[in-house]
C-alpha cells in the first residue's frame, strides 16, 4: 500500500468534511499561517454510526496581524456542529496548551448543541470544557466569534469568553429560538430571539462585526490594549466643548481608539476599552444613571475584566444613586453592589474617577470615593456631589423639619464639589476642557 497516497487521501477526506470551517479560519488568520493540531482525531457516533472526522472541531494555532492565537473552530457540516465528549477533550487540550504558552484563544462557534447518541458521557465532557475555559479567564484572552446559530451549552461557552463577536445573522441562545418563540405564542425569526440587537438584557461583552476580516480587526484591537497597556505620549490639547456639554458622547471624545463592549445592553452605562494619552484603560462612562441590578452587574463585570488584565479603571461619573422602585428593592441589586466592591478591593491596577455630572449617594460612594480604592478623584467645576439629588430628598434627613427653604439650601450648597474637596476627598476641581491633561498625567504617575 502506498502510504503517501493513503495520507493524501485521508487529508482530502478531512478537507472535504470541513470546507466551510477551513474557509472561515483562512479568512480570519494571516495567509498560510494556520497549523492544525489533532487533525486525525475521530470517533464513531453511537447513534448514527458515522465517522466524526476531526471530532467535528478544527483546532490549531495561527497568527492574526502577526500575533499568535490558538484557534478552536466548530465544523457545522458535521452533525450540525454537535459536540461529543471527545470533541470537548480535544478543545480542552488546546486550552491547556494556550495557558502554558500564555496565548489568546479564538473560538469560531456554530452548533445546534450536542450529539444525542452519547448521553451522560458528553455532559461530563461539556462540564470539563466549561470549567477549563472558566479557569483561563484573567490568564489569557478568549474571543468567541459567532459564525451562525449557536445553541445549548455552546452558548454557555461563548458567555465565558472575554469578548463575544456577532457576525451578521448570527444567533446565540440556550434553547432553540423556534421553540422559545412557539412557547411565547409568537412567530419570530431566530435573530429576533438571539441576535445582537435582541439580546438587550444578556449583559454579554458583545461586539457586532461584518465578517471575518472585521472580526480579526476587532480581536487585534482588544488584544493590543491588553498586551501593550502603556505607551509614551505627550499631554493633549484642551477640549473646549466639555465646558458646555458634559454628555456621555462628549466625554467619550476624550478617549482614543475606543472599543465599546456590550453597547446593546443598558446604554446608560457605557463600558469602553480605549487609550488615554497612549495608555490603555478600561473606562466606564455614565449618563444620568440610576443604579439597578443589571447596570451594576455590567459595571462589575467590566471592572473585573480590567482587574484581570491589569488595565487602569477610569470612571466618568454621572450617577443619581439607586433606583427608588419596588422592583429595584426586590432584586439582586444589593448583592451586585457587594460583588462590585469585592472586585474593587482585590484590584491592584490604578483606579481614577472623574465626576462629570452628578455623584449622588451611592453614585459617589461606589464610583469615586477614596475609601472605595480610587487613587485619584477629581470633579468638573459643574459637577454635583451630595447625599441627595433634590430638595425633597434632603427633607428626609431633616425629618420634615425646617421647611422647603432649608431643604433647598441644603441640596444646593452641599452639592458643590468644593465641600468634598475641603474634606480631602477630591484631589482637584477642574475646568472640564482640561480633563485629558489631568487624566494622562495621573495615569502616567500611577502606572509606573
Amino acid at each position: 500500500m502506498d502510504k503517501i497516497q493513503q495520507l493524501r487521501e485521508r487529508k482530502e477526506a478531512l478537507r472535504g468534511a470541513g470546507k466551510t470551517v477551513r474557509a472561515q479560519i483562512a479568512a480570519l488568520v494571516d495567509e498560510d499561517s494556520f497549523v492544525e493540531q489533532s487533525a486525525f482525531a475521530f470517533s464513531k457516533d453511537a447513534l448514527f454510526g458515522e465517522n466524526a472526522h476531526g471530532e467535528g472541531v478544527v483546532t490549531g494555532f495561527a497568527t492574526v496581524g502577526g500575533f499568535p492565537f490558538y484557534i478552536v473552530a466548530q465544523n457545522f457540516e458535521l452533525f450540525k456542529g454537535g459536540l461529543s465528549k471527545a470533541a470537548c477533550e480535544k478543545i480542552a487540550r488546546t486550552l491547556d496548551t494556550a495557558e502554558k504558552q500564555n496565548t489568546p484563544v479564538i473560538y469560531l462557534l456554530q452548533s445546534y448543541g450536542v450529539r444525542v447518541g452519547e448521553g451522560t458521557e458528553v455532559l461530563e465532557g461539556l462540564s470539563r470544557l466549561l470549567m477549563r475555559a472558566m479557569q483561563l479567564k484573567g490568564t489569557v484572552l478568549q474571543f468567541a466569534v459567532l459564525c451562525g446559530e449557536v445553541y445549548g451549552t455552546n452558548a454557555v461557552l461563548a458567555s465565558v469568553c472575554d469578548v463575544v463577536l456577532f457576525t451578521e445573522g448570527s444567533v446565540l441562545s440556550l434553547d432553540s429560538p423556534f421553540v422559545l418563540s412557539a412557547k411565547a405564542g409568537k412567530n419570530l425569526r431566530p435573530e429576533e430571539v438571539g441576535g445582537y440587537q435582541a439580546l438587550t438584557n444578556a449583559l454579554l461583552p458583545a461586539l457586532p462585526v461584518k465578517d471575518m476580516r472585521d472580526a480579526a480587526s476587532k480581536i487585534l484591537a482588544v488584544s493590543d490594549l491588553v498586551r501593550i497597556p502603556e505607551m509614551d505620549a505627550e499631554l493633549n490639547e484642551p477640549l473646549p466643548a466639555l465646558d458646555n456639554d458634559q454628555s456621555a458622547e462628549t466625554v467619550l471624545s476624550l478617549l482614543e481608539d475606543p472599543i465599546e463592549l456590550g453597547a446593546n445592553c443598558h446604554p446608560e452605562v457605557r463600558t469602553v476599552l480605549a487609550r488615554l494619552g497612549g495608555i490603555a484603560v478600561a473606562a466606564v462612562v455614565m449618563n444620568g444613571v440610576r443604579l439597578n441590578e443589571a447596570n451594576v452587574r455590567k459595571i462589575r463585570s467590566f471592572a473585573e475584566f480590567a482587574s484581570c488584565y491589569g488595565l487602569p479603571l477610569v470612571t466618568f461619573v454621572d450617577c443619581l444613586g439607586a433606583e427608588a422602585t419596588l422592583s429595584a428593592a426586590n432584586s439582586a441589586l444589593l448583592g451586585e453592589i457587594g460583588e462590585y466592591l469585592s472586585v474593587l478591593d482585590s484590584a491592584l491596577s490604578p483606579k481614577i474617577a472623574v465626576v462629570t455630572g452628578s455623584a449622588i449617594g451611592l453614585g459617589y460612594s461606589l464610583f469615586a470615593a477614596k475609601s472605595a480604592g480610587f487613587d485619584y478623584t477629581f470633579a468638573f467645576a459643574t459637577a454635583r456631589i451630595a447625599l441627595f439629588g433634590s430638595a425633597a430628598g434632603a427633607q428626609i434627613e431633616f425629618g420634615g423639619q425646617g421647611g422647603e427653604e432649608l431643604a433647598a439650601r441644603y441640596a444646593d450648597e452641599n452639592a458643590d464639589p468644593v465641600n468634598a474637596a475641603k474634606g480631602g476627598y477630591l484631589d482637584d476641581i477642574i475646568e472640564p476642557q482640561f480633563a485629558k491633561q489631568y487624566l494622562v498625567a495621573s495615569l502616567q504617575m500611577l502606572s509606573r
